[in-house]
């Protein structure tokens, strides 16, 4: 996409207009205006490069084109990356006694660049090496004690023989992982662990980069010592030789396939025939084999789950980039494109004008921001728990952690991937094309939707934690923080303040869907006789909206408490957006919530009529500012990826080079004519 003829009219009115300075939102939403430049920096460091304008026509090549492809370009990236990392050492004067020194800061750091705009830039569908930094590093520094740390996590981070990838979802098994098949039976013998998978099921499924790519793996295995079963443990298996790449003797690995999204990922399959590793493969961090086979629990056995957990916090994060990537094509193409007159003898307005394309598009905007402070805290929340764990005061941080993660990984994963499909149909038919790119960024967030715990799995762990603290308030107990709203009783109370009516009928919503789940499973049981496991089946539809209700009114209240810290911290005027945003967040996700609403509170229909008059009265106080506050993400155009949405709103122009640049086009006639359709034309000669 080439065309660069300075920005149309449309977007220049639309940013001469706005009255919002676009840097000030772009330093706050960068963290700093230090944290703005530098990203910038970065990003005019890879897209400037030549070796990195190979834009392909993805859509157009095999899949065993993309992959070559992705992992060339990725592989040129980390090399980049590193000197860049070696720039930025030797600037800060880093002692040469650090460089080996690697934290759960330093990996978040860099798979956010992996995962973020920068990543979307230089792989719309995601790379290979991705999970080498999001999972396999994080295990190791998490699970590995002391001294398998010092042998592996250097060489890791500096992929030192090692590109690495995390094995845990098989054939047969995803969420319900005590399920898993895979064994690893421990040989007093000869102090090895031998691995099988006993069955086609039992066969490790999609971990990315396992394909083709990985040469090591953590992989969670059923533990037998004499027979006796273990739990699930974590294992460092190398899979292909560290010389010449291929698999090593009663390794079955290769990839699984084509995708719907997310196609440069390289997703494998594994399998195991009596594969030994010695017994310091095994992470005992939190869990040890002794030599004679004794086994020997050494942490909580909760923090074996500490990857998922981890990943499930940056998800939330990950997916708010998406969403407003989508949200940022989608506002501009709306401020180009003019159609639908309001008044019948007046010019086609901008579509952006129309109060129903201020829905489709404005309160994405603002769910997003939403979700990324949510994230941002959640994170605060892990790094808190991870420095508590080792002591007897991380238990109960720890769950109400892991329900959180995942309450919000469902839910703000659900909302960005319906949020882009709206976003995606707000631009028509040219927002089908896959050169306005809502196809990769709608893949991606399907991926991040499907992997690391299924929806409907997640919420029902969230419930689980739910009802154990609606036990707890009844009996007065102090409760959480993420949950002390099931400790007030009291009916909601229609006050001037509108947005607290809304998130306090949230919270009454989740508390009365929480309450009518216990009331059925203790009817379940007692009327009818049934188990407690059978119950909570019967009660499954209950407990997970139950902990939907409890997400969104999470979410709005976190929001509303974000707000009040960011009038502290802001300046006026872009605490007044703020403001907006967050209200507007509010109101829209109680009107999306309105059955449940509506069901556990009493609002009446002129309260009803209040809060959408003023939902409407805010999506007019934003549109003059919405091309300004996407300009504020400060999306490069390469990170876009699209010709609907780059920062010139040449969207035509855009539209014809990239059809013209299709191999299609690159010939008058092609030869299928003369080989196929000419006979076809000519009936009398068939």
């Amino acid at each position: 996409m080439e065309v660069n003829s300075g920005e149309c009219s449309e977007l220049r009115q639309e940013r001469e207009a706005a009255t919002i300075a676009t840097e000030d939102f772009a330093v706050w939403w960068a963290g700093g205006r230090d944290q703005l430049e530098k990203r910038r920096e970065l990003e005019q460091y890879f897209f400037s490069d030549p070796e990195f304008d190979d834009v392909a026509l993805f859509s157009c090549l095999s899949y065993k084109e993309r992959y070559e492809h992705v992992l060339a370009r990725g592989a040129r990236f980390i090399a980049k990356m590193r000197q860049w990392q070696a720039k930025e050492q030797s600037q800060s004067q880093q002692q040469d006694k650090d460089k080996d020194r690697v934290d759960i800061e330093q990996i978040y750091d860099f798979r956010r660049l992996m995962t973020g705009p920068l990543a979307a830039g230089l792989f719309p569908q995601s790379f290979p090496l991705r999970l080498h930094f999001a999972m396999f590093l994080p295990t190791l520094l998490n699970q590995g004690d002391e001294e398998q740390q010092r042998r592996w996590l250097a060489r890791a981070w500096n992929m030192d023989g090692i590109v690495g990838t995390y094995a845990q979802t098989e054939l047969g098994h995803g969420s319900y992982i005590r399920g898993l098949e895979t064994r690893a039976d421990y040989d007093v013998e000869t102090e090895e662990f031998v691995l099988n998978t006993p069955t086609i099921s039992a066969y490790k499924w999609w971990p990315g980069g396992l394909g083709h790519t990985a040469n090591m793996v953590v992989v969670l295995a059923q533990l037998y010592i004499r027979g006796k079963h273990y739990g699930l443990q974590s294992f460092l298996v190398r899979i292909r030789d560290e010389q010449t790449h291929e698999p090593l003797p009663g390794i079955d690995v290769g990839d699984i396939g084509p995708k719907i999204g997310a196609n440069g990922v390289n997703n494998g399959f594994l399998g195991f025939h009596n594969v030994r590793i010695p017994r310091n493969q095994m992470l005992m961090k939190n869990a040890q084999v002794l030599p004679d086979g004794q086994f020997k629990q050494a942490g909580q056995p909760l923090l074996l789950y500490g990857t998922m957990v981890y990943v499930r916090v940056v998800i939330v994060r990950d997916v708010t980039y998406q969403l407003l990537q989508a949200a940022t094509i989608a506002t501009r193409y709306s401020a180009v494109r003019r159609q639908s007159p309001i008044e019948p003898n007046a010019k086609e307005p901008q579509i952006l004008d129309h109060l129903t394309q201020q829905a489709k598009i404005l309160p994405h905007i603002a769910r997003g921001i939403c979700y990324r402070l949510a994230a941002d805290v959640l994170w605060e929340f892990y790094q808190r728990v991870m420095q508590q764990v080792e002591t007897k005061d991380g238990a109960g941080p720890l769950a109400e952690l892991h329900a959180l993660s995942c309450c919000l990984k469902a839910v703000c994963t659900q909302d960005a991937l319906d949020g882009v499909d709206v976003l995606r149909k707000s631009c028509g038919g040219h927002g089908y094309m896959s050169s306005a790119n809502f196809d990769s960024i709608h893949g991606l967030a399907a991926a991040a939707f499907t992997y690391e715990g299924e929806h409907t799995v997640l919420l029902l762990q969230t419930a689980r934690f739910l009802m154990r603290q609606f036990t707890a308030a009844i009996k007065r107990k102090v409760l959480p923080a993420s949950v002390s709203y099931l400790r007030n009783a009291s009916p909601l109370s229609w006050g001037g303040n509108m947005l607290e009516n809304a998130a306090r009928a949230l919270e009454i919503s989740a508390s009365g869907q929480l309450r009518d789940a216990w009331q059925w499973q203790q009817e379940q049981r007692q009327a009818h006789g049934r188990t407690e496991q059978q119950a909570n089946n019967f009660a499954g539809r209950r407990l997970a909206a139950a902990a939907t209700l409890h997400g969104h009114a999470y979410l709005a209240r976190n929001s509303l408490e974000q707000l009040a810290q960011l009038k502290r911290s802001t300046n006026q005027g872009l605490f007044v957006l703020l403001q907006q945003l967050v209200e507007l967040f509010v109101l829209d996700t109680f009107q999306r919530q309105l059955g449940a609403i509506l069901k556990w509170n009493s609002v009446s229909a002129q309260q009803l009529q209040q809060l959408e008059q003023r939902y409407e009265e805010l999506l007019g106080a934003l549109r003059p500012n919405a091309v300004a506050l996407v300009d504020g993400f400060d999306f490069h155009d390469r990170v876009l990826n699209s010709t609907l949405g780059c920062w010139d709103g040449r969207v035509y122009e855009r539209l014809f080079e990239e059809a013209r640049r299709n191999p299609l086009n690159q010939e008058a006639v092609n030869h299928s004519y003369h080989t196929h359709l000419k006979a076809l034309l000519q009936p009398s000669k068939l």
